[in-house]
């Protein structure tokens, strides 16, 4: 982090400035407290790190950002802390004269978020957003760690309620936006796919006017946003919608996708280590959005070709002489189509086995879901069907019975059988919502 004043911090916030110093790191943890630092008091709903004050000046931060004034101690006292660190982070990146990519969407917005910071990378040194701190507290902290050698970065916004992608678009100003899909990931609190897109294009809240929106033309809920914004809208498309760039010739063997980006009347040949039309779908949009950075195509193509697939999203591997598509991060009926179709067209020597688990905050739409999933299974090419937990018993009574099929809600019963099942040369996707935990089956089947 560059420095700011303790002045300019109190002036963003609207609140007294106790004492002149230069800031030099923003924390909310007592135990990370370097020269220069101010502790930054969140309040949550299990902790209060107003608590905690006295220690961490007594440990060495210069002041305290708290909701209410400590008798004795330089305190800049602010209604919400949370709200503070937002201010404090749009302070900050006001500093900074850089391409900021914000991205957003139901489904594949963290792989979007990869894709796009792999592209700008061959240009910029980027700055992206780690693991999950995708949220009001993760995405301010992530700006905060600009420093004057990068020059460019990438924000994914997530949200489970109206008002959040508003609160974090405003403190970040991006320059491009990202909607990869509307689905339904988050329709309990958001009512309907309707309530979800207006939340995600909240993201558009904190651009100039003419800041440009990169979206999907082949979502119906976002295809017609080219005609309703007056802003610019670059769009992209798999499936021969009109689109400013698609793919044609989508070809997968062994991991691996090439494909040919269709666009301004030139074709040219994409090779992504990844599979899955959903992953063209999100390299499209990391296309454009380099191309919007000004970027040369070649420098494109290299950044998407250098992409490989991290943690519980998508990652194939071999173990046991079987191939385990691993993706438990999250579930939606988008996802989980999409985890579907790769496996039904994944060149298998054995069997293709699906082990699918609860989707969660669906609310009352969550059993038509699960068998519009269910559905889904019927015609995607599999051999075999383990459904794990209460929600999805729905999967497999709407499957069918061409389907061989295995249900339970106990993981330890789901290990035995699928112990008991599997073979070498089989082909299986795990894919469930993250609080299945599902990827404990996977280490329960294959170790770390």
């Amino acid at each position: 982090m560059e420095t700011l004043t303790l002045k300019e911090i109190a002036e963003a916030l609207h609140t007294d400035c106790p004492l002149d110093a230069d800031i030099t790191e923003i924390s909310t943890d007592t135990r990370k407290l370097p020269e220069g630092c101010l502790f930054l008091a969140l309040r949550g709903k299990k902790f209060d790190g107003h608590q905690f004050v006295k220690q961490a000046l007594q440990n060495g931060a210069v002041a305290a950002v708290t909701d209410t004034q400590i008798e004795d101690l330089p305190c800049l006292v602010t209604g919400h802390t949370g709200e503070a660190l937002l201010k404090i982070a749009n302070l900050y990146r006001k500093k900074f004269d850089i391409p900021v990519i914000a991205v957003t969407g139901s489904v594949g917005k963290t792989t979007t978020k990869e894709l796009i910071a792999c592209v700008l990378s061959e240009k910029f040194n980027t700055l992206k957003t780690e693991a999950n701190l995708n949220n009001e507290i993760g995405m301010p902290k992530t700006i905060l760690n600009l420093t004057r050698q990068h020059g460019a970065a990438v924000l994914e916004m997530g949200m489970n309620h109206f008002g959040e992608i508003s609160h974090m678009t405003n403190s970040a100003e991006p320059t491009i936006a990202v909607i990869t899909n509307i689905g339904f990931s988050h329709v309990e609190n958001l009512g309907s796919q309707k309530g979800i897109r207006k939340a995600k294009l909240e993201i558009l809240e904190g651009m100039k006017e003419n800041a440009p929106l990169v979206t999907n033309a082949d979502d119906p809920l976002l295809c017609t946003l080219k005609s309703e914004l007056s802003r610019p809208v670059y769009t992209f498309s798999t499936k021969g919608s009109p689109a400013d760039v698609s793919a044609e010739d989508i070809k997968e063997e062994n991991g691996v996708t090439t494909f040919s980006i269709c666009h301004d009347g030139k074709k040219s040949l994409a090779v992504l280590p990844a599979v899955g039309e959903h992953n063209v779908k999100n390299a499209l949009a990391a296309y454009l959005v380099g191309t919007l950075a000004g970027m040369e195509e070649q420098e494109i193509l290299c950044g998407l070709a250098k992409y490989q697939p991290t943690g519980m999203r998508q990652n194939i591997m071999e173990k046991n002489g079987q191939i385990i598509i691993a993706d438990c991060y999250n579930a939606s009926p988008d996802s989980m189509q999409a985890g579907l179709n790769v496996l039904g067209n994944y060149l298998a020597d054995g069997r293709k086995i699906a082990v699918l688990g609860d989707m969660l905050e669906l609310g009352d739409m969550s059993d038509a879901l699960h068998a519009r999933v269910g559905e889904m299974a019927k015609h995607a090419g599999i051999d075999l069907l383990f459904c794990y937990g209460k929600a999805a018993a729905k999967i497999a009574e709407s499957a069918g019975e061409q389907i061989q099929k295995f249900c339970t809600e106990d993981s330890d019963i789901l290990i035995q059988k699928l112990r008991e099942t599997v073979q070498e040369g089989d082909v299986l996707l795990f894919k469930a919502s993250h609080g299945m935990h599902l990827e404990t089956v996977i280490t329960a089947l294959y170790g770390e």
